[in-house]
């Protein structure tokens, strides 16, 4: 074989440095470093090359030569740099990093690549997307050597990489990567979703600690009780979870935690504040973990493969894109793993897949047009499963099922996210109802959808904040406690719902601020001791004419609210409705608003074309003051009146102004059993029908300090014990 020397290669030393991409000062230091008090001595020359091929077909150079190549393939390509002769160096040889001029057949001597910890995938002669680039990351990522893997031009990659891998960067320089050709994945769902091209997966233990509580675990607490505290590591990493409840995946705990301390010998405390309380007899199982930590990944362009046509109705039916689909990256068992600046395209599962993490972001990430968004758990951009303190920052999706979901999350953040072209798929929005708690969303657009994957999970959650979103949609009716929403406006649109409807849980409600055309409260849990207060809000209608549902039996508080069309709304809840300082609009010919619930107070406001009509199918009572103004008419002619249930109903008109159009009633009761009381109302124009018939028995009514403006007694029982009129002013 000839001998490449040197001067065989007629590139001057100058060019091979500048070719060698910055690793002249490498160099330079490698070959002359020594004592600063050495004695001067002639530093052993700098050997250099156009190509890896050049080098790898030079004689082997005296132990600790230092070459410069000017390229991998040919000079100035980007690849070849810096390499030391180990002539005592067994590792195999990677292409890259590691050359081995014998290709394995001499056991000694090798080129090792100089670098300060940063290499990219050209070093690998990867200098485009035709030849694949798997073989140059793995070598990359599992030498320890290396912090940062960086990537100068498009990749192509053909199977599906785990690692454990932690303390890494690879930055993909914006280039697109592609998986043209890429091994299938496993056809088990449970297993598919996490060969992603680079998933990283932290090391699990063989044996887990269960232990069953004889104690209440109170909910914040960060103190769990254990057999044996000094079983567990202070500072190790444990996946934790609970029994299951009724559900199949019930369970309110299931999170990446590390014990920060061993309070005594049979508890510890772990670096989260618990978002649920657990009764005395709960089972909890510990796995020791070594989780993968700071990781960090991002700015590519990603194309998945497959595309595989899959409709609606072709659920359950399996989705070929299971196996023969791509997406980039899965974490699993990671602490401080972010992605960020990934735009996928055409990706079956999601984008970034996470289970079991803690501590992480992803942040200025997209997807668009995944292959089909009816498959359950494909065409996301992020699943955060069982994780916590996660940021989802920045974020985008289009025509694609969800944005972000999250399964037995807590304290995570979810800002500036928006999704379009959800009129034909998922939300962009949405948790399962496994036992997520202290989730955020601010500043976000897109349908959203929480806590109602099904029973399976529990449907169940507890104070999330949402603040500033714009939807067309939005459900959160299912077993959601401590719900806050602010400056949340839902639109309707023709092409996904018309009647952008708005419905919520009252256990511990709490609207500032919202708008939307329908909208209804509705109770599914009794959790919360916050009241629920819906204030400063705009609603058109209410949902299937019902605003309050009938299981409904905690007071709901409307302040300073707007209502444009209540016609024949209905409260069927049986708990108290508080109107305080509200617009309610309706139609003269529409019906008055129904109440079922105990109390109806009404302080303040103003009610035009409306009323209210009680049931009766319970005791109830209708207050009415705090200068509450109702005009009008409707189509019961009377804008404040009853049905014909057996209920006793107190009235208590206090300071109020009624104005109502000829022919129209104040008031009108006919029937029942009534205890009414009139002090210091004001009344103008239309009738008051009190008929002596709603007077007999146990009924009252006191009338006194009134104004009649103008107003016709049509009906009106006669003085007696229980009946007093005092000193009305008739005008």
């Amino acid at each position: 074989m000839n001998d490449p020397t040197p001067e065989s290669h007629g590139r001057g030393r100058r060019a091979l440095l500048a070719g060698a991409a910055g690793a002249g000062g490498l160099l330079l230091a490698a070959a002359t470093a020594g004592p600063a008090q050495a004695a001067p001595h002639q530093a052993a020359p700098v050997l250099r090359y156009d190509t890896v091929r050049d080098l790898l077909a030079a004689r082997h150079p005296a132990d600790g030569a230092v070459a410069v190549v000017a390229g991998y393939h040919s000079p100035g390509d980007g690849g070849g740099g810096g390499y030391r002769w180990d002539a005592g160096a067994t590792r195999t040889g990677n292409g890259g990093t590691v050359l081995d001029p014998a290709r394995g057949k001499a056991r000694r001597g090798r080129w090792l690549a100089l670098h300060t910890g940063t290499v990219d995938f050209r070093r690998f002669g990867v200098t485009g997307p035709t030849t694949n680039a798997d073989t140059a990351l793995d070598a990359m990522v599992t030498d320890p050597s290396i912090a940062r893997i960086e990537a100068h031009t498009d990749l192509n990659f053909v199977r599906r990489h785990t690692f454990s891998r932690s303390r890494i960067e690879l930055d993909f320089g914006g280039h697109t990567v592609t998986t043209k050709g890429i091994e299938e994945a496993s056809h088990d769902p449970d297993v598919s979703p996490f060969q992603a091209v680079l998933y990283f997966r932290g090391a699990v233990a063989k044996e887990s600690i269960r232990f069953t509580t004889t104690e209440a675990i109170a909910e914040l607490s960060d103190v769990f009780p254990v057999a044996d505290s000094a079983s567990f590591t202070v500072g190790g990493w444990y996946a934790v979870e609970v029994n299951a409840l009724s559900g199949q995946y019930e369970r309110e705990l299931q999170k990446l935690l590390q014990v920060t301390q061993r309070v005594d010998g049979t508890h510890v405390r772990v670096n989260y504040q618990n978002g649920w309380p657990f009764a005395a007899g709960r089972t909890f199982t510990w796995t020791k973990v070594e989780p993968v930590t700071d990781v960090r990944v991002g700015n590519l362009a990603f194309v998945g493969s497959g595309g595989t046509p899959y409709a609606e109705s072709d659920w359950p039916k399996p989705d070929p894109d299971e196996w023969n689909g791509s997406h980039p990256f899965a974490f699993e068992y990671a602490v401080r793993c972010d992605v960020a600046d990934v735009h996928a395209v055409g990706t079956f599962w999601p984008v970034v897949m996470r289970r079991w993490g803690t501590f992480f972001r992803t942040e200025r990430c997209s997807i668009a047009n995944p292959p089909t968004v009816f498959y359950g758990g494909a065409g996301y951009l992020t699943q955060n499963i069982y994780c916590l303190y996660g940021h989802v920052e920045d974020c985008h999706s289009s025509n694609a099922r969800h944005l972000t979901d999250f399964v037995n999350a807590a304290y995570c953040y979810v800002t500036n996210c928006h999704g379009d072209g959800d009129d034909a798929g998922g939300n962009p929005f949405t948790t399962h109802g496994q036992y997520e708690h202290d989730l955020v969303f601010t500043g976000c657009s897109g349908l959203m959808d929480i806590a109602n994957s099904g029973s399976a999970w529990g449907t169940a959650a507890k104070r999330f904040t949402i603040r500033r979103h714009v939807m067309s949609w939005f459900v959160a009716s299912t077993r959601i406690s401590d719900l806050t929403l602010e400056d949340v406006t839902v639109i309707p649109r023709s092409t996904f719902d018309p009647d952008g409807k708005f419905m919520v849980n009252a256990d511990g409600l709490q609207l500032r601020g919202c708008s939307a055309k329908t909208f209804a409260v509705a109770k599914t849990s009794s959790r919360s001791s916050r009241p629920n207060v819906i204030s400063g809000c705009t609603f058109e209608v209410a949902s299937a004419n019902v605003l309050v549902q009938t299981p409904v039996d905690v007071a709901v508080h409307f302040d300073r609210c707007t209502f444009t069309d209540l016609s024949g709304v209905e409260c069927h809840g049986s708990g108290p409705v508080y109107l305080t300082d509200c617009t309610i609009t309706g139609t003269p010919g529409g019906k008055p608003i129904s109440f079922a619930g105990t109390d109806v107070v009404v302080s303040g406001g103003r009610y035009t074309d409306t009323g209210f009509v009680l049931t009766a199918t319970r005791d109830q009572r209708l207050h009415i003051g705090g200068g509450a103004r109702i005009a009008g008419t409707n189509a019961a002619k009377a804008l404040i009146s009853r049905s014909g249930g057996d209920g006793t109903i107190d009235w208590e008109l206090a300071d109020y102004d009624s104005s109502a159009d000829d022919g129209t009633a104040h008031v009108a009761l006919a029937t029942g059993t009534n205890r009414y009381t009139a002090v210091g109302s004001r009344f103008a124009g239309g009738t008051l029908s009190l008929s002596p018939q709603a007077f007999r028995g146990d009924s009252y009514l006191l009338q006194t300090g009134c104004v009649e403006s103008g107003v016709d007694r049509t009906a009106y029982p006669p003085a007696g014990d229980r009946v007093h009129t005092g000193t009305d002013l008739t005008v």
